[in-house]
């Protein structure tokens, strides 16, 4: 890893990783911040961007083992706003040139992004990517249940349960932990997941009195080639003071902040034990590709990836692709837009956590490259 330091494609990177439940390999290399020459420390916070879903797939999974939400309920059984749901024709041209949903989005599709939503950010030019950006689904200034009303508005961009597609999804997850709890989501998630597995520094911003321990961000050089060397300071990504004061919308999606020890805590919390977060049913429920033969996760960018496909709360890989470990089918993973990722794989006996801050630094060739040599260390 000292290899993508010394190149500029990251600006340092914190891992460990798990052979079985124990820590074989703990290390941090490169810089929290590359003006300062601050050295990365374990004790170090990093944007999560999207390993935040992994943490409302759990408190969607603890509320389903207690029969309060259940995977195949409809959604308007919680939110009313996303009933009656109506999904954009095929070749739509507006807004407006829409059918009637074949039927309702379940928690189920929810959890594996075939709801049929969508998240305006991937798919510029599109119908539906105009009509989430006029609308402010994002908007950080509105709590969870403005973005409610916002989608009840807008059409599906498929039938819910006919394809897959990165969406808002897990934002909408979160406000449904939020109803049925009767707890906003940051308070449920401390209660349930962060004080229980003594993870200390995750939440939805950073304290101002541990701000000087926030990762600083960064820019790629060229967003289509992620090997071109060069690193440009992007604190402010993606909007202003993101992470260091109170927003009003608790970003179920992407929305959290954490540490190495703190996501290492809940990774372990995810494997078979007596202090594990959820019932072993629920892992492997969680850890099977719920997605029909044949069909694969794709984004709009990048099209079908093959070989993978999606859990409750992550990817899984049925066969894995010449880029994966060879040993990694049945590895349920994700990662964040800033360069964090997770994994566990039951057959190989691993797991591990993966932080960079690189903006864009998702599925990164510096990721695939560790995870295939944390694979080959565990093996021997």
């Amino acid at each position: 890893m000292q290899r993508y330091v010394d190149q500029e494609i990251i600006p340092g990177v914190s891992w460990a990783v798990l052979r079985g439940r124990e820590v074989v390999d703990q290390q941090c290399v490169g810089f929290a911040d590359r003006e300062a020459k601050t050295a990365l420390r374990p004790d170090h916070i990093f944007r999560a961007f999207s390993n935040t879903k992994i943490f409302v797939t759990c408190a969607t999974m603890l509320l389903v083992e207690e029969g309060r939400v259940g995977l195949d309920d409809a959604i308007e059984t919680f939110l009313p706003q996303l009933g009656n749901r109506k999904v954009l024709k095929q070749g739509a041209t507006g807004l407006a040139d829409v059918e009637p949903a074949k039927g309702p989005i379940t928690v189920r599709q929810l959890l594996t992004h075939t709801s049929g939503l969508s998240y305006g950010i991937f798919d510029p030019g599109t119908v539906l990517f105009k009509g989430y950006n006029e609308a402010r689904v994002l908007n950080p200034l509105t709590p969870l249940s403005d973005m409610i009303d916002k989608l009840a508005d807008l059409p599906l961009s498929y039938h819910p349960g006919a394809g897959w597609e990165y969406s808002v999804a897990t934002d909408v997850l979160g406000r449904i932990v939020e109803v049925v709890s009767g707890k906003s989501l940051d308070v449920f998630l401390k209660a349930r997941i962060f004080d229980p597995l003594g993870m200390t520094d995750s939440g939805f911003y950073v304290p101002e009195a541990q701000q000087g321990r926030l990762v600083a961000l960064y820019t790629g050089a060229d967003v289509l080639d992620p090997m071109k060397p060069g690193l440009t300071r992007a604190d402010n990504l993606p909007f202003p003071q993101a992470y260091r004061r109170p927003f009003p919308r608790l970003s179920g999606g992407g929305g959290l902040v954490s540490t190495l020890p703190d996501m290492l805590a809940l990774v372990r919390a995810l494997l078979p034990g007596s202090d594990a977060l959820l019932k072993p049913e629920t892992l492997r429920q969680m850890m099977t590709n719920q997605l029909p033969a044949g069909q694969t996760i794709r984004f709009a960018n990048l099209g079908p990836i093959p070989g993978k496909g999606f859990g409750l709360g992550g990817a899984v890989t049925f066969t894995p692709t010449p880029f994966d470990p060879p040993n990694s089918t049945g590895e349920f993973q994700w990662g964040g837009l800033a360069g964090t990722h997770w994994w566990i794989c039951p057959a190989a006996n691993t797991a591990g956590v993966l932080m960079a801050q690189r903006y864009m630094g998702f599925w990164n060739p510096f990721f695939f490259e560790f995870k295939r040599l944390a694979y080959q260390a565990v093996e021997s």
